[in-house]
């Protein structure tokens, strides 16, 4: 039993429920490093500064940050003179279905970057399991090409969390999809925030 599982356990109302679901989502978000933090927003400057390309690459609601994180930084800072280009890998589905389907899923990242990835670019791994070999297999062809490695991990941080450079690790329990999801999304917004009013001073 996980703490979802006993949080519903214990606060079978949904307004109880609520209630505890935001309490242990903050609990969750305390426990992230902020050095981590730190670490992966000097990251995405000196790309700016060098003008490479960060790329997100993640799946099922993974893929929707990833996506979100390249609206974001991308346009939401509005630095069209000096940008941050980021692109998510997860949008072409065309690009997509068609190296899964002659290739097989674990590819359809790594396929992507061989193609795209540029020495000192970034590939950033959204993931809660740390499993996903599609997402290993982009780390792989990334480290090859001399790319910068950052993974977004939840749960153990499985393979992902000892495969990048640079990790800002979520500390949910294992299966905990929810919470580790919408702190991934939090970092989202945590750092676009700070990045728009940061490029402006």
């Amino acid at each position: 039993m996980n703490n979802l599982d006993k949080i519903y356990a214990e606060n079978k109302e949904i307004k109880k429920f609520s209630k505890s679901y935001f309490e242990y989502l903050s609990f969750v978000m305390k426990l992230i490093s902020e050095k981590e933090i730190e670490s992966f927003v000097t990251i995405l400057l000196e790309a700016r500064e060098r003008d490479s390309v960060a790329y997100f690459i993640g799946n099922g609601g993974s893929a929707a940050t990833a996506s979100h994180f390249a609206n974001d930084l991308s346009i939401g800072t509005r630095s069209y003179d000096k940008p941050f280009r980021v692109v998510s890998l997860c949008d072409n589905q065309a690009v997509i279905t068609a190296i899964a389907n002659v290739d097989g899923y674990e590819k359809i990242f790594s396929q992507q970057l061989a193609v795209v990835l540029k020495k000192n670019d970034v590939v950033v791994a959204i993931s809660a399991s740390g499993n996903s070999p599609n997402l290993l297999k982009g780390i792989e062809v990334a480290k090859n090409k001399e790319a910068i490695t950052v993974g977004l991990t939840a749960f153990d941080g499985g393979a992902l969390k000892k495969a990048v450079d640079y990790s800002v690790h979520v500390p949910t329990e294992k299966g905990e999809y929810g919470p580790a999801e919408d702190a991934h999304m939090i970092l989202d917004h945590l750092i676009g925030s700070y990045l728009n009013r940061y490029i402006k001073e």
